[in-house]
């Protein structure tokens, strides 16, 4: 199983998909984190479920200056997530 995760709060220009690309990584994650035009952060990920949970409870702090307010999932089929290895977009 897949995850995608949106991420609401202080979570652009703070080094936010860079902190989600380091952890996807270390975690055997593949998938991808963008900025959404709305201030948000969409990260898509496909892995072992283990990982996934690892990495929410990452999302939910985000890296020293990100103010997390909000992560909502949504799973989805690994075959829904386009990247083999893990993109900032």
């Amino acid at each position: 199983m897949g995850a995608l995760f949106l991420v609401e709060g202080q979570v652009q220009g703070v080094g936010y998909r860079w902190f989600v690309a380091r952890h996807s990584r270390r975690l055997g994650l593949h998938g991808h984190a963008r900025n959404l035009p709305d201030g948000t952060v969409e990260v898509v990920v496909a892995g072992p479920e283990t990982g996934i949970e690892e990495l929410l409870g990452l999302l939910r702090t985000g890296p020293a200056f990100a103010q997390v307010t909000r992560v909502e999932r949504q799973d989805i089929l690994d075959e829904e997530v386009k990247y083999k290895y893990f993109e900032i977009m």
